[in-house]
């Protein structure tokens, strides 16, 4: 809902505002570009004003809505609202709250959040939420009974006033929060086929980190739909990042899964790990990413043993990013679903199926070392060399 005649995009970010003002400037900048590409995706007609703390959308009101949807998509918005321009006079504030009223409020407990961030307009927000919420009343005590409630309110009428404009809106969509696509460096995502690795993949984007896909193909292990899926969230993915280059390293590892389940059993988990690592490590020399992102948590399975993660991490001198690290299997499944990232979890993953009968839970390194093949990490680089790169 929105009220009659909205032309703007009210768009709030919440992280950048804590940044110096170079730094700031430059992220509102990266978060206008983003915004632009969504809008450009989605073949939104809209234009985005780059104002200091409040980028705006200057669209129309058939659009307004499906533009709010696509700026509360990009990564570091935390909100955005559908709003209807407006003089900073307070009585033309009051007219268009009135109008609003008539065409909008039917009932219920109403509430009127006002705020000014111009001080020196010769009224305060505490007389213009009072004067709104009187205009109002008056609009529509002739039709019913209307009631005032400003702690639960069922329909809370907007006003923010800036520098040379008033904007009034009645709902606030959220958007993921974080930082601008873009404002941090890239990093690697070792994506599968299961619900996990997306989500953290999501997670460092939100942060302001590129992410450069990889999927590591395990051949006759790789499980039925196992590539289908990962490309299928890789997708998803990229439609919160259009402006980015969102093709994926296609790693062939089939061989090498063969080798350990041929010569490993105990311990042939967190070596299969160590081989994505170090091929991901070499990948990200190529790309120049600083970091590894995976979808692991604290004890979910076999090989996510706090004492098994130290291990499996020793692979490779980059961080490995674990956004997930304490997250519970529900609440991820959760973000999926919001994220549009989930899919049939019942497929078994290619890991599942390369698990031996008796798994390591308590991994040393040193003893893993003398079962684990000699040329695991030269495999890992020619792997990484014979990577190719596909369309998602």
């Amino acid at each position: 809902m929105h009220p009659p005649g909205a032309d703007t995009v009210l768009v709030r970010h919440g992280d950048v505002n804590t940044k110096s003002n170079t730094v700031k400037r430059y992220m509102e900048d990266r978060l206008a570009e983003n915004i632009e590409a969504l809008l450009a995706d989605r073949s939104i007609p809209g234009e985005v004003e780059r104002r200091w703390n409040r980028p705006l959308i200057h669209t129309d009101e058939e659009r307004v809505d499906a533009a709010t949807d696509a700026a509360t998509d990009a990564f570091g918005v935390v909100s955005g609202s559908p709003a209807l321009t407006v003089d900073t006079a307070m009585g033309e504030i009051c007219t268009a709250l009135a109008e609003t009223a008539r065409a909008c409020y039917d009932g219920g407990a109403f509430a009127v959040d006002a705020r000014r961030a111009d001080k020196s307009l010769p009224y305060t927000s505490e007389e213009l939420a009072r004067e709104g919420g009187t205009a109002i009343w008056e609009a529509v005590e002739d039709e019913f009974s209307p009631e005032v409630d400003l702690d639960n309110p069922d329909l809370t009428f907007g006003v923010e006033v800036r520098e040379d404009f008033a904007f009034i809106y009645l709902k606030t969509v959220p958007g993921p929060g974080g930082l601008p696509l873009g404002a941090q460096e890239p990093v690697i995502a070792l994506i599968s086929g299961g619900i996990d690795s997306p989500v953290a993949a999501y997670e460092l984007m939100k942060r302001g980190s590129p992410v450069v896909p990889v999927y590591v193909d395990l051949g006759a292990y790789g499980g039925i739909d196992h590539e289908a899926r990962a490309m299928e969230t890789v997708r998803t993915l990229s439609q919160y990042a259009p402006n980015f280059d969102m093709q994926v390293y296609k790693v062939p590892g089939g061989e090498t899964v063969d080798h350990l389940v041929e010569t490993m059993e105990q311990g042939r988990m967190l070596s299969l790990r160590r081989f994505f690592y170090r091929a991901a490590e070499h990948l990200a020399e190529r790309v120049d990413a600083h970091g590894i992102v995976t979808g692991e948590a604290v004890g979910q399975k076999s090989s996510q043993t706090l004492q098994n993660l130290g291990v499996t991490s020793r692979a490779t001198q980059l961080p490995i990013h674990r956004p997930l690290l304490t997250r519970d299997k529900p609440e991820i499944v959760a973000q999926a679903r919001e994220i549009d990232t989930y899919t049939q979890s019942t497929i078994n993953a290619g890991c599942n199926r390369v698990a031996p009968d008796r798994v390591e839970t308590n991994a040393r390194l040193e003893p893993l070392l003398e079962h684990e093949p000699d040329d695991l990490f030269e495999r890992a680089e020619d792997a990484a060399k014979r990577a190719e790169l596909v369309e998602p």
